[in-house]
């Protein structure tokens, strides 16, 4: 290879007249375009643009119990960090008097900032300019802050308080809204997407919130509907009101829209900055390690009492999540809607875990079809972000009835075996109780690929309980015996033992161990450790086909 010396410079005649004094201003004066002049513009007009279109729209907003887009945006992020970008964007847009109603920002301020020191982009309507309706400069601030945030690896954060596309600029408002959503589905999986509904988010705006991977509402104040009350009673006759139709707690707890409700938009901030903590910034790190106090030995003896052995009695998994959980401490997710199944992000060991477990005492632990598609969206979501998988598992069947069956049970069933089968993070199950039939299979079983599957003395794994076992095997041997009741309670016994005690599926390989249940937390922690640096390759394809 060969090196180049550098070539001498060349030198040259000094120009004597290039530094001469510029003459004297004619008038005396500083030229009225200095730059001084220029900085003290731009500060003037930075500090227009932060006030906002006027002290009247921030007192209308307030008034309906919201705060403002800047106000929210200082609640969201670490104490000054927030870079804004294009602040000073205007729309272009002509007729019905746009060309005079130009203000600075378009109605959503767009930028990035920290949360707990960590990167995080956000774009947030200002409902106080043109009622935060989504036109071509504004969809475009949009656009650009996300593609930002998937160059820089980042969390984006929507905080949605807008009245719809922008009328006045007819259908190059809806193509904006077609840019959100393709970048939407393209960063799926590639950065968290959250969503905070903070005031009216209606017809196509919604469609944004339900691509992304959480939604926070604040009760009474906000609302997502694809056609608003007076639609629904032109249509139908029917009389409702905004929250009924699609408020907060109709989205968590009726539809599954939104995960999260919250009574003030402080508090509801504060959930996002917790939430955003327990996530990686994107697909490719891990989700961040935390330092606890902890201890990572530390026995849960009280599982023994807390979970009892008569299968029929119900008690509540959240406490069983509380005691292997770090210092007990949990986000669930999906809390009011399909309760018969439990999504939550946990630490154990510092280790952010994603925890699938059956409740007990909500339709005695069944899966239908919505705590199936509940869980199927959380193990996807979990899997995308590299958080492993603890699932606990006392599962007593799918539900059985006409409206689950004619309501696609079995195809929603199938998103949760798919989730779980197409998951390449770090799986561990715990059968705690029963497992019976194809829910057993579907709750990351050892047979869909769960790298480890722990069981309690208490487990009973099987095709079905042993009282319908017993039915249908014996049915002909009761039904001709003098004492069908003796007859049936011995043969019923005769099958527990053996083909349902606890070590029966130990014997047959399909489950690893059978464990203490104060040993249970040990266990895991150790497990995850273990399977930190798992590495586990898909087939070569385009994507998979999943149910819908």
């Amino acid at each position: 290879m060969t090196i180049i010396e550098d070539a001498p410079v060349a030198q040259r005649t000094p120009d004597v007249t290039a530094h001469r004094p510029a003459p004297p201003h004619p008038t005396g004066d500083k030229p009225v375009s200095s730059s001084a002049n220029r900085v003290a513009d731009l500060v003037e007009l930075r500090e227009k643009v932060q006030r906002g279109p006027s002290a009247r729209a921030t007192e209308a907003q307030h008034a309906k119990g919201k705060l403002t887009a800047r106000e929210r945006i200082d609640l969201l992020f670490d104490e000054g960090t927030f870079t804004e970008v294009e602040g000073l964007r205007r729309h272009r847009a002509t007729g019905f008097g746009m060309e005079a109603k130009r203000p600075h920002s378009d109605g959503v301020i767009t930028g990035w900032g920290l949360v707990d020191g960590r990167e995080v982009f956000v774009y947030a309507h200002d409902f106080r300019i043109f009622g935060g309706a989504l036109g071509e400069a504004h969809a475009t601030k949009i656009h650009n802050v996300m593609d930002l945030a998937a160059a820089a690896g980042a969390p984006i954060v929507g905080l949605c308080d807008g009245a719809g596309a922008r009328i006045q600029e007819g259908v190059t408002a809806l193509a904006g809204y077609g840019g959100i959503f393709q970048r939407n589905v393209r960063n799926s999986g590639v950065i968290p997407q959250i969503s905070v509904i903070m005031g009216p988010c209606a017809g196509g705006a919604a469609y944004s919130p339900a691509l992304t991977d959480f939604v926070f509402m604040v009760r009474e104040t906000s609302q997502m509907f694809i056609t608003g009350p007076d639609v629904v009673q032109a249509v139908t006759g029917e009389r409702i009101t905004q929250n009924e139709l699609g408020g907060a707690d109709v989205h968590t707890g009726v539809s599954g829209v939104a995960q999260f409700a919250h009574d003030t938009e402080e508090e509801c901030l504060q959930e996002v900055r917790f939430l955003l903590s327990l996530l990686p910034a994107n697909n490719r790190e891990l989700p961040p390690r935390a330092v606890v106090d902890d201890p990572e030995d530390r026995r849960t003896d009280s599982l023994v009492d807390l979970v009892p052995a008569e299968r029929g009695r119900s008690y509540d998994m959240h406490r069983v999540i509380e005691e292997i959980a770090d210092d007990g401490e949990y986000f669930a997710v999906h809390e009011r809607w399909a309760g018969n199944v439990i999504c939550a992000l946990a630490r154990m060991g510092g280790q952010v875990v994603g925890m699938v477990a059956n409740q007990p005492s909500d339709l005695a632990g069944v899966l239908d079809i919505s705590s199936s598609e509940k869980a199927a969206r959380f193990v996807q979501f979990c899997d995308a972000f590299n958080i492993p998988l603890v699932t606990l598992v006392d599962v007593p069947g799918f539900l059985p009835g006409v409206d689950q069956e004619h309501g696609g049970v079995i195809r929603h069933g199938a998103k949760l075996l798919y989730a779980y089968c197409n998951a390449t993070v770090p799986r561990i199950s715990v059968v705690l109780r029963k497992a019976y039939g194809g829910a057993y299979i579907v709750m990351d079983s050892q047979s869909i690929g769960a790298d480890l599957t722990l069981a309690w003395p208490t487990n009973e794994i099987a095709v079905m309980g042993a009282e319908g076992a017993a039915n249908v095997i014996f049915r002909r041997e009761i039904a001709a015996s003098d004492d069908p009741e003796g007859t049936r309670a011995r043969l019923i016994e005769e099958y527990q033992s053996k083909l349902m005690h606890p070590y029966y599926a130990a014997e047959h390989g399909l489950v690893d161990d059978v464990i203490h249940p104060g040993e249970t937390r040990i266990k895991l922690i150790a497990a995850l450790r273990m399977l930190r640096a798992k590495h586990s390759a898909l087939p070569s394809r385009k994507h998979g086909n999943q149910p819908q």
